[in-house]
């Protein structure tokens, strides 16, 4: 089994690498004992899976979409009918082209929290060589 140094599992998580060391301490995540620590893949992809589950607003629909990115407006370019939104998740950058109408309709602004859903028929795994 994979296992990941606490920088690597920070970045593919996220957040700091203080973080991880405070769910470690925590027993938020475990380790696989040796020194210095490293997270067990398989530990990773729960805690992962956990983030991933924040709660909802009250007001959310159901939707057979299962990839919902939680972030911030960092870019809205509008260029005539049709506008380009850049929401940041985490460490994910999401980009949408919708209509400028659409964007204005939902109040979208350089700050503004939103959630890009995606649905794709088609996704493509990489793994590193090694």
């Amino acid at each position: 089994m994979p296992t990941y140094k606490i920088s690597d599992a920070a970045r593919l998580l996220g957040v700091s690498d203080d973080t991880v060391r405070r769910w470690i301490d925590g027993g938020l995540l475990s380790t696989t004992g040796s020194t210095p620590a490293e997270i067990p893949g398989d530990a990773l992809a729960a805690r992962a899976v956990e983030l991933a589950a924040a709660p909802r607003d009250s007001g959310d629909v159901l939707s057979s979409a299962r990839n919902r990115f939680v972030g911030i407006v960092t870019r809205v370019q509008r260029d005539g009918i049709m506008a380009q939104i850049d929401i940041q998740a985490g460490p994910h950058r999401v980009v949408s082209l919708l209509s400028a109408e659409a964007a204005s309709d939902l109040g979208l602004e350089v700050g503004s929290l939103a959630v890009a859903v995606v649905k794709a028929t088609n996704v493509i795994v990489e793994t590193p060589k090694g």
